[in-house]
């Protein structure tokens, strides 16, 4: 056996133990459902996203900046302690900025918008 058959079993093997694997754990490795099923968000996940999609983009820059100017504020006041626990602020209301342009631009909704204009769902 070349080293060529070794490898192409060494990787039938891992690729059989995988599927073994994903099916004890209830994956379906045949991709059965349509892709809008098999990737469709949990209750609490479809909440979040329908609550945080009504709120605006300009909402999480503003808290950005306040929380900045209210860091500097502090610091000036001579409250470092202060100054950097609200300074990190800024980027977690940043994080949340992004994260709700991407629900509002791909959120689970796309695809039940989706799904629903083909009348799947």
């Amino acid at each position: 056996m070349n080293a060529s058959e070794t490898a192409t079993r060494v990787a039938q093997n891992t690729t059989d133990t995988a599927t073994k694997l994903a099916q004890r754990v209830g994956i379906d490795t045949h991709q059965s459902k349509p892709e809008h099923e098999r990737h469709s968000e949990g209750p609490v996940a479809r909440g979040i996203e329908e609550f945080t999609a009504q709120i605006p983009s300009d909402v999480y820059l503003w808290a950005a900046g306040a929380s900045i100017i209210g860091s500097l504020s502090l610091m000036v006041s001579g409250n470092r302690h202060g100054a950097l626990f609200v300074g990190q602020w800024a980027a977690p209301f940043l994080l949340l900025g992004v994260y709700n342009k991407i629900v509002k631009v791909s959120g689970s909704d796309r695809t039940d918008k989706n799904s629903r204009a083909f009348g799947q769902a």
